[in-house]
């Protein structure tokens, strides 16, 4: 229902000799029965999934949980993460695994984590699928865009972390060489290891034979390697290991699954796979107590310490 408001009986009286007058018009407003209030388990639950843009955080402290999440869901009062690349979308029908419990009430919400213990936010809506969570123990905000399963896109992510899914790996072992390709220094390397922490850049690798358990590797080389885009091509990356004492080795890096990969070696023209042995799965082992929690081994890297600010239009 429209309602309009005169100025004034002044107005009213002109409008009969002048025929000008102004008008506020006010869209299904009612006193009696203000519009509701979204509450901060509505706007939880709004979503499936809600991707932690790593990149976008504000503030110098570190949430642990958020730090290495891709994704976090919160659903009936528990707390659910995808931690790892490796499994995306597979996991937990999408949703990852179950990390800790929550409770969210007057836009608060407390997170009780398996291995982290208790963190409390504010929660602010950002926009209609964007929120914040503002940790005010550590001054620093992390926010995170809404999905549902349907529409989120698993494979974006596992290709845009590339660089993560190395990790998840305690070894990459040499199971194939291609016969074209000239002999180059790089096929004597049977294994290559990509650490998590630290810089978050470094390799090493290994000449030991084929077989050889993971465990009892010997390291040769330790270096940095970097993984880079091809543009044009979402699924081709570029990985390039800094060998001090013959130059850098570049390769064209392909993903065959989630525990095999391909290396085209352009100098040389010869093609390599690698599979992974000993996957790290950022999940669950078990405390003294007998509660599973999750293992903390890998922390998500961030690219800017202090990303770009968002502009400040979050609504509590």
């Amino acid at each position: 229902m429209k309602t309009i408001k005169l100025l004034s009986s002044f107005a009213l009286i002109a409008t009969l000799f002048t025929s000008c007058y102004t008008e506020v018009i006010v869209d299904d407003y009612n006193p009696a029965n203000p519009a509701p209030q979204i509450s901060v388990n509505q706007i939880l639950g709004s979503y499936e999934l809600w991707y932690v843009d790593i990149n976008a955080t504000q503030g110098y402290g570190e949430t642990p949980f958020l730090q290495k999440a891709f994704t976090i869901s919160f659903r009936n009062g528990i707390v659910y993460a995808n931690n790892n690349i490796v499994g995306l979308g597979n996991s937990g029908g999408g949703f990852g695994i179950d990390v800790g419990e929550y409770d969210a009430y007057n836009m608060i919400l407390d997170v009780y984590h398996d291995l982290d213990g208790f963190e409390t936010f504010d929660v602010y809506k950002i926009d209609n699928n964007t929120i914040e969570l503002y940790n005010p123990n550590n001054d620093t905000s992390y926010f995170l865009d809404g999905y549902q399963r349907g529409n989120f896109d698993y494979d974006f992510v596992f290709y845009d972390n590339i660089h993560y899914f190395l990790q998840e790996y305690e070894a990459w072992e040499k199971t194939y060489t291609s016969d074209f390709g000239a002999l180059n220094e790089f096929d004597n390397e049977n294994y290559l290891q990509f650490l998590p922490g630290g810089n978050d850049s470094t390799f090493r690798s290994s000449q030991d034979d084929n077989g050889t358990s993971y465990n009892n590797l010997y390291w040769d080389y330790e270096g940095i390697y970097g993984v880079g885009d091809v543009n044009g091509d979402m699924y081709l990356k570029t990985l390039t290991l800094d060998y001090d004492y013959f130059d850098n080795e570049y390769f064209e890096l392909s993903v065959i699954n989630d525990g095999k990969i391909e290396l085209f070696h352009p100098a040389s023209e010869t093609v390599y796979e690698f599979e992974g042995k000993g996957y790290i799965q950022y999940l669950k082992t078990t405390n003294t107590k007998g509660k599973s929690v999750t293992t903390d081994k890998k922390r998500k890297f961030r690219k800017d310490k202090v990303a770009n600010p968002r502009e400040n239009t979050r609504v509590k």
